[in-house]
């Protein structure tokens, strides 16, 4: 019988994971049963949301269980199908987690056309932070011709499709990334109007000359020093959809309430606009999401980069990373041969 390998949780972190909080296993591959499919994993993707899955407190999803496997987006192979829906050889979407093999009774799964795109971009600018970009731009920060978009975390999955969709749309797009290389990568190759260094201590008044006109809307990825940047420069009636507090993961039970008045004041004297939100939210708009964002793709409008690491057995290591922003681009784990 062949071997199947996994990773679990096996403690919920306080603060930064470590290696010590996962557990690679290895079991065997199960066989499946009637209206079922044994699927082999391709992809899986790595999401800063899976910091938010290891730990216990309130969230808009249940935690993973100590002793359970990671959760996580995944390309996969259909190895054997019992379920007409679904032929040996298909690629599919699923939510298969951290392991090589999985079986499914093909609900949530969708088929995946390698004839479109790489496979890979179905996780990817294609996939899940594809469409956190395209619903929580367009739904939430509804970006007008000529006005300013500011986008944390700017080089990532999500925060490079908002930039170049804003750019799509006619507005001004300005990214905030960590390093000069991402910097230049997403001014030179993506299109953005400027980018700034997070880590730059003059990051406040640069963002200021980037952003002559104010700040209209800004896509937040990040929290901390960034959105004490943008703050102030956030025009009467700007939208915020918050998607993602990255430098805040890690501070479970930790509160900054020097913050509560200032941004409660402009709240109401600027009229903002501030949302949070959850891609499944806008389950409604797939449809035109994929209609939308292929054709940009194919119109060479929307470019994407991809921050691949090898093997299951690394997975961990490329996920505190991730939280770190070692990844650039949107970071993947080749789990087994691609043959699409």
């Amino acid at each position: 019988m062949s071997q199947g390998k996994r990773v679990v949780l096996a403690s919920r972190p306080a603060g930064e994971p470590k290696p010590s909080d996962f557990r690679i296993e290895e079991y065997v591959v199960p066989t499946p049963g009637p209206g079922e499919v044994l699927l082999r994993t391709i992809w899986l993707s790595l999401d800063p949301y899976m910091r938010g899955r290891m730990s216990e407190g309130p969230s808009y999803a249940q935690p993973v269980p100590v002793n359970g496997v990671m959760e996580g987006g995944t390309v996969s192979e259909v190895m054997v199908s019992n379920n007409p829906a679904f032929a040996k050889g298909d690629i599919v979407l699923s939510r298969a987690g951290w392991q090589t093999h999985a079986i499914s009774n093909g609900q949530g799964l969708a088929k995946v056309d390698p004839k479109i795109a790489p496979i890979s971009t179905a996780v990817g600018v294609l996939g899940m932070p594809g469409m956190t970009a395209y619903t929580g731009l367009l739904d939430i920060g509804k970006p007008q011709a000529g006005e300013t978009v500011v986008v944390a975390a700017a080089s990532g999955a999500v925060g490079s499709a908002v930039g170049q969709i804003a750019k799509i749309k006619g507005a001004r797009a300005v990214g905030i990334a960590g390093g000069k290389d991402k910097c230049d990568y997403v001014r030179n190759e993506l299109g953005f109007d400027e980018c700034l260094d997070h880590r730059d201590p003059d990051l406040a008044a640069k963002l200021k000359a980037a952003c002559p006109k104010g700040i209209d809307v800004y896509f937040e990825n990040v929290g901390g020093k960034v959105f004490e940047a943008v703050f102030p420069l956030l025009n009467a009636f700007a939208r915020i959809p918050v998607c993602g507090l990255i430098s805040e993961y890690n501070n479970f039970g930790e509160t900054n309430p020097k913050w509560a008045g200032a941004l409660m004041r402009a709240v109401l004297v600027k009229r903002l606009t501030i949302r949070g939100f959850i891609v499944s939210d806008f389950a409604a708009r797939h449809g035109d999401f994929l209609r939308d964002m292929s054709q940009w793709f194919r119109e060479g409008k929307l470019k994407h980069r991809e921050f691949v690491t090898e093997g299951l057995d690394n997975a961990p290591a490329a996920f505190m990373g991730l939280l770190k922003g070692a990844n650039f681009g949107k970071q993947l784990v080749r789990v087994g041969p691609d043959k699409a």
